[in-house]
């Protein structure tokens, strides 16, 4: 029997207008309905927009369990390719997950993109829980959580209530694929990051920004919204900065160069330091004082820390299926038992470490990242 979508309208979607187009990328358990006003908008400044729907998404978790990134990114690429078919121009929008497949693309393919727009990327999540991920997916096949991360009222459902684990892990090695990428995009770049996005620390966004071999960069910041920016208080801002881009881009008359720029804050910096010896601060100490104090910390809140319940629990889900495979493996059988204490520390360990986790909401949303 087929499974009806737990999201309506999920459907992928093509906006025809002018020659230029912009393949537009959805993130981790969403859909195309993520990113629609965001498409919209760009439909009516006079590009065609073409959004794909990733294999696994826009149904139920339980089919996502069944794809690996490598699925979603070739959804990405055959939906590029036939952009490239009908239009002379191509702009590839990536939003969170959809950003990490958009930098794959632009890494392989960067001499057949326009420009790049990532829109709160993800590329890296150093949470403690994302490292026992790999062996929980065999027991526990998805976890809830936050999943519509929205300061708008009333966000149209456009992403599962779930995080499938087998998939989540597969986004992990997306993001290790990425991370060796990222030195090979040379596309002009603009990235937008919320400065309270609860899902994809901005963090990933300055790892970008440093890691591109991108020249020209343009760099936007929403404070108004959380992850979901193009269903948020920020969308035309989203809009606005990007058709900016894309035309700046095409006429070659982006804003100015980023050298440009880096020297007329250093004169600035210069003039107003005193350069005298006998100060009681140097020029170099005034430097590291400006840096400290424009150094940009992140506006999230701080990452949950483990219980010593939990610490425990994951020892126990790291040390049972070792002891179980030297008693199956080896001679080793200290209390006669075979594998069960094993066994029995692993699923203790599961059980006590997610009746130790203290959801963000009371929603059952996932993670859509």
């Amino acid at each position: 029997m087929r499974r009806v979508s737990v999201i309506p309208n999920a459907e992928a979607f093509e906006l025809n207008g002018g020659e230029i187009a912009v393949l537009m990328v959805h993130g981790f358990t969403g859909s195309p309905v993520s990113v629609r006003p965001w498409a919209e908008a760009l439909h009516r400044a006079g590009f065609s927009v073409s959004v794909p729907l990733l294999p696994g998404h826009g149904a139920t978790w339980e089919m996502m369990n069944r794809t690996r990134w490598e699925d979603w990114f070739g959804e990405v690429e055959r939906a590029f390719d036939e952009l490239r078919k009908r239009h002379s121009r191509v702009f590839v929008a990536g939003f969170s997950m959809g950003g990490a497949l958009s930098i794959r693309l632009a890494a392989l393919r960067g001499r057949e993109i326009e420009g790049l727009i990532l829109v709160n990327p993800s590329v890296f999540d150093d949470r403690a829980f994302m490292r026992a991920v790999p062996i929980l997916k065999y027991f526990i096949p998805s976890i809830g959580g936050r999943g519509t991360d929205v300061a708008a009222p009333n966000p149209p459902r456009h992403s599962y209530g779930r995080t499938p684990l087998r998939a989540l892990h597969s986004l992990q090695r997306l993001w290790r694929t990425v991370q060796g990428d990222l030195s090979s995009v040379q596309t002009p770049l603009m990235i937008g990051y919320s400065v309270n996005d609860h899902v994809v620390d901005p963090k990933n966004s300055e790892h970008v920004i440093d890691s591109v071999a991108s020249i020209d960069i343009r760099e936007v910041i929403f404070e108004r919204s959380f992850h979901n920016v193009a269903l948020d208080f920020d969308a035309e801002l989203l809009a606005s900065e990007s058709v900016t881009f894309i035309r700046d881009v095409l006429s070659g008359n982006l804003e100015r160069d980023q050298s440009e720029l880096i020297d007329a804050e250093f004169d600035s910096i210069v003039a107003s330091l005193n350069l005298d010896a006998s100060a009681p601060t140097t020029f170099l100490d005034e430097l590291e004082n400006i840096e400290a104090a424009e150094r940009y910390n992140g506006d999230n809140k701080p990452l949950p820390t483990l219980t010593p319940i939990q610490r425990g629990a994951l020892l126990g889900v790291t040390l049972g299926p070792a002891y179980a495979a030297l008693t199956t493996f080896t001679s080793f059988d200290p209390f006669g038992l075979s594998y069960w204490p094993g066994l029995i520390a692993l699923m203790t360990g599961v059980f006590l470490f997610f009746w130790q986790m203290k959801p963000d909401s009371d929603s059952d949303d996932g993670i859509a990242l």
